[in-house]
């Protein structure tokens, strides 16, 4: 984790985290903000994982989070703490190559 003069805003938190693609997910994160385990919700359900966090705080309530999980996916989020918006871009292998798709969603704090 980039060390960051206060602990991150969402530390300690859980959100559910709604995806214009339809996904959904509850992140919880770990009271110093260095982990995130994230468990799918509807067509995800029953997929979770528990990973380690880099973390940069960009702006005010904004916070840049990103992390690789062993599949070789990444993702990167931009939060807005403010707005209860996430931009996020991830990462994966696909047919001929490395994919890319950029997102936007919506948080809600639920813990």
């Amino acid at each position: 984790m980039t060390e960051t003069a206060a602990l991150p805003g969402f530390a300690g938190r859980t959100y559910l985290f709604e995806v214009d693609n339809g996904a959904a997910f509850r992140n919880t994160y770990s009271a110093d903000g260095k982990r995130l385990r994230w468990e799918g919700l509807g067509e995800s359900a029953g997929q979770w994982l528990d990973v380690e966090l880099h973390v940069a705080q960009v702006a005010p309530q904004i916070w840049f989070v990103s992390w690789t999980e062993d599949s070789g996916l990444t993702i990167s989020h931009v939060m807005d703490l403010g707005a209860m918006t996430v931009r996020v871009f991830w990462t994966y292998e696909g047919e001929g190559g490395r994919v890319g798709e950029l997102h936007t969603g919506r948080l809600q704090q639920v813990g």
